[in-house]
Parts: C-alpha cells; sequence; structure tokens
C-alpha cells in the first residue's frame, strides 16, 4: 500500500475513534446509549439508517454478483429499495409515536412487553434471545470481511488484521454508544455515497464514455446486460423478497425510534431512500462495467495490487468478483483517494458491525440484566452493562471469526430471513391491528424464526428453493393472526393503541 493510501487510511480510523469520545461526554444514562435519548435529526436518522443496513454487501457484495452474472444480480437490490421505502412510508412513523405511547420503550424486546402488558416477560426474553443469537454469527462475519481488507491493504496477517478492525469499532461503540454509532454512520454514509458515484463514473469515462461502456459490455456478453437471462421465477421471488426482511430488522427499527419526532419522518425518508436507490446504481454500474474493464483496459498494474486474474468462458474475469470494487479504487485513484476509498469499505463493514453490537449489547442489559436481575439498577449501572456487553459479544464474535474459512458468511442470509420472519409480521400487527393479543405475537415470532431455520437447514429443491424468508414471514403472519383470534386484548391494550393512532 502506498503510504499516502495508509496515512489517509489511518486517519479515518483514528476520526472515528474521536467521535466515540465525544458521544462518551454526552452518553449519561442508558436511553442515552441505547436510543440516543431520542434527539437524532432526519439526516443522520436517515444515513445511519442506510450506512447499518447495507454493509459491506453495497460495496462489495452487489458488485460482485453484478460482475459475475450481469443485471440478472441486481433483483435483490430492487427487492430492497421497495422493502426499505416501504418500511420508512408505513412502520417509521407510527413505531417512533407508539414507542413512546408503549412506556416510552427503548429497545424491541421492551417495546413488545410494554405493548402486549406481558407480565411473564416471555416476549421480552425471547425476542432478546433471537437479538442476541443472530447477531452474535452476524456480528462475525462481518468481521472476517473487515480483517480480508485489512490483509489485502496493508498486507498483515489475517489474525492481526482481525484484531485492528474489531478493536477501532469497539471502542467508539463502547465509549459512545447510540450516538458514537449514529454520528460514524452519518460520515461512513457520506463516504459511502461518494464512493460510489466516483466509482462507476471514473471507470466509465476509463472506457470512452456510457454509449462506448455499453457497448463495450455487449460485446463481451450481451447476456450481462439483460436482468431476466437465466434466472427463473423462485430466484426472482427469492431476489425481491429480502425487502420484506426490513420490517424485522432491530438495528434499523432503532433509528426510527431515536429520531426527535414523528414529524421528522417525511425529511429522513426522502434522503434515506435517495441515499440508497442512487448507492444501488452505483453498485450495479460498478460491478457492470467492471467487466468491460478487466477485459478492455491494460492489466500490467494489477499485479502490484495482489489482484488476481483468470480466463472463463473466453473471458478475463477477477478470480474474487467481489474485489471490484477494491480493484477501481486502487487503479484508477490517486493513493490518497483510494483511501479514502478503501475507506469507505471499511466503513460499510464498520457501520454494520457497531450497530449489531449496540443493539445486542441492549438487549443485555435492558432485556436481560434490568428485566429479570436487577430490576432496580441505577441507569450508570446499566450503562456499563451494556458497554460490558459490547466487549463480551465482540470478543465471541471474534473468536468465531479467528479462522479465516470461517463458515458465518452463510449465516448473514440467515439472520437476515430470521429477523423479518420472526419480528417482520409481529411489529406490522402490533402497529396496524388493535386485534393481535401477546400469545399471537409470540406463537407468529417462535415460528417464524423455527421456519427459517428449518426450511434453510433441511429443505432443499423444487420449491423448498425458495429463498427461507418468504415461507417464514407467510407461516409467522398467518399463525399471529389465527391465534390472535382466538383471544381478546385487554382494554387497557386497545386504549393504548388508539392514542398510538390519534398521534
Amino acid at each position: 500500500m502506498d503510504i499516502p493510501t495508509l496515512i489517509t487510511f489511518i486517519v479515518y480510523l483514528v476520526g472515528m475513534l474521536l467521535i466515540g469520545f465525544a458521544a462518551y461526554r454526552l452518553t449519561s444514562d442508558l436511553s442515552d446509549y441505547v436510543l440516543g435519548g431520542r434527539r437524532l435529526g432526519p439526516g443522520v436518522a436517515a444515513l445511519s439508517a442506510g450506512a447499518s443496513d447495507m454493509s459491506g454487501w453495497l460495496l462489495l457484495g452487489l458488485p460482485g454478483a453484478v460482475y459475475a452474472s450481469g443485471l440478472s444480480g441486481a433483483w435483490i437490490g430492487v427487492g430492497l429499495a421497495i422493502g426499505a421505502y416501504l418500511n420508512w412510508q408505513f412502520v417509521a412513523r407510527r413505531l417512533r409515536i407508539y414507542t413512546e405511547v408503549a412506556k416510552d420503550s427503548i429497545t424491541i424486546p421492551d417495546y413488545l412487553e410494554n405493548r402486549f402488558h406481558d407480565s411473564s416477560h416471555l416476549l421480552r426474553v425471547i425476542s432478546a434471545f433471537v437479538i442476541l443469537l443472530f447477531f452474535t454469527f452476524y456480528t462475525s462475519s462481518g468481521m472476517v470481511a473487515g480483517a480480508k481488507l485489512f490483509q489485502a491493504s496493508f498486507e498483515i496477517s489475517y489474525t492481526q488484521a482481525l484484531w485492528i478492525g474489531a478493536i477501532v469499532t469497539i471502542s467508539y461503540t463502547f465509549l459512545g454508544g447510540f450516538l458514537a454509532v449514529s454520528w460514524t454512520d452519518f460520515v461512513q454514509g457520506i463516504l459511502m455515497f461518494l464512493a460510489l458515484i466516483a466509482v462507476p463514473i471514473v471507470a466509465i469515462q476509463q472506457l470512452g464514455g456510457w454509449s462506448s461502456a455499453v457497448d463495450a459490455v455487449g460485446n463481451i456478453d450481451p447476456t450481462h446486460l439483460n436482468m431476466v437471462q437465466g434466472v427463473g421465477a423462485l430466484t426472482i421471488i427469492s431476489s425481491l423478497a429480502w425487502g420484506l426482511g426490513y420490517f424485522g430488522q432491530p438495528h434499523i427499527l432503532v433509528r426510527f425510534m431515536a429520531l426527535r419526532s414523528a414529524k421528522d419522518v417525511p425529511k429522513a425518508r426522502f434522503i434515506g431512500m435517495g441515499w440508497m436507490i442512487i448507492g444501488l446504481y452505483g453498485a450495479i454500474f460498478t460491478g457492470l462495467f467492471g467487466l468491460a474493464f478487466i477485459n478492455t483496459q491494460d492489466l500490467a498494474g494489477l499485479a502490484g495490487f495482489g489482484v488476481e486474474v483468470v480466463s472463463q468462458d473466453g473471458m478475463r474475469m477477477l478470480a474474487d468478483p467481489e474485489k471490484i470494487f477494491i480493484t477501481f479504487s486502487q487503479i484508477l485513484f490517486h493513493p490518497v483517494i483510494a483511501g479514502i476509498l478503501l475507506a469507505a469499505i471499511l466503513s460499510a463493514i464498520m457501520s454494520t458491525i457497531d450497530s449489531q453490537l449496540l443493539v445486542s449489547s441492549s438487549a443485555l442489559a435492558e432485556d436481560f440484566y434490568k428485566a429479570i436481575f436487577r430490576k432496580n439498577a441505577s441507569e450508570r449501572e446499566l450503562v456499563w452493562v451494556g458497554r460490558v456487553a459490547v466487549a463480551t459479544i465482540a470478543l465471541i464474535a471474534i473468536l468465531i471469526a479467528g479462522n479465516p474459512g470461517s463458515s458465518v458468511l452463510q449465516l448473514v442470509s440467515y439472520a437476515w430471513a430470521g429477523f423479518g420472519a420472526a419480528f417482520g409480521p409481529l411489529i406490522i400487527l402490533s402497529l396496524f391491528w388493535k386485534g393481535i393479543t401477546r400469545n399471537g405475537a409470540l406463537a407468529g415470532m417462535i415460528v417464524g424464526a423455527v421456519t427459517v431455520v428449518v426450511w434453510g437447514d433441511f429443505l432443499s429443491g423444487g420449491i423448498f428453493d425458495l429463498y427461507e424468508l418468504v415461507p417464514g414471514f407467510l407461516f409467522s403472519l398467518i399463525v399471529s393472526v389465527l391465534v390472535s383470534l382466538a383471544g381478546t386484548p385487554s382494554k387497557e391494550i386497545i386504549a393504548e393503541f388508539e392514542e398510538a393512532e390519534r398521534r
């Protein structure tokens, strides 16, 4: 790595730590630590939600998929854009209001217990367990990705790379909690946005302009320009169904809860969706025109960046398609700009890890420690329990990620499906249907999570090749409604629902 690139990278990491120290001084109680005291502006909330959502998938996974298979790999992006819009349009405002009506709930398990007046604590404990289980592995997969980026960029060992990336992310999350995570996500979201604009524009210019770039792709492989080439109905349905997962992602939903006012939702939605759609286009174009670049440009300089090119079906292809964004960053730009672009990739990874650590720590502090063991715990005590939980969960994730060949990446799709199926129908019904009961909510959550695991692990072939989120979401919804119809919510629960509706 060039010295200017290295310096730029280090400046970015130090900046993230300084934000953590600044947020530390503004964090005094548990509400501050896990929800920022409900004082996020629309811009910070929108970019924080987007950055924590997209992860390295937007800069590594999606460009790699489009690079390898063409526009047919973009269907997931379409599904996610639709799902994100519906989430902002219908869930954000209602959840912000209802969590305040339901005893000022500050976590999703907290909201579910208060929404259904569940004195047994079953909803809180089971939902917290689901969050901890999925997020521990989800976090470890992000640490693997971050370690591989550090390893390639700094030419250090995998273990050293893993600990460097983990220590920086853990430090600012540990110190500043939700405010640090949200502010760093805001900066990281801007970095990701600029990177996803700059890389495809410079690549297209290098190829001679838009028309020449499109013609080059078509001449190499015309199927790359066809969204339906080689994909069946189940594949398209499964890809679009990723959008269903948004309704149940705890690390995204808490951004809605943290808005300073429900009136900020329209502005936040506009900012968030604008960021997301432009980012998706940038990622798709990076992958699409990466095929033309690798096959038409002089690749003499690639060896110096550790990029391996192989021959496949008469085309030159990167041995690892997900390195196309990294390749462009290092070849097309000045070392200082390359450092910023590589920092943007790390931003995408870190912005998701920090959100997952924070939601997991809040589940331990608020939903286990306070609810079960120390009901009279002081706010300062709970903040420190949350901080210790961040370090503990991160350590477990690091141990899981210790082997560079760890098979945890598949659990990313499990986690997305698991949260979407367990919490998605439950969140929607709890916000819009006064007839849902505690038993219906509990049954639906359990059925959704179990369906995802069973469908994904034990069923395959034919209709069972459908993404497990689809049956998980559907079965959870059906069970929640059927079980709820067998009971009746209390008058107090209905009164709270109607109060939330009036606001």
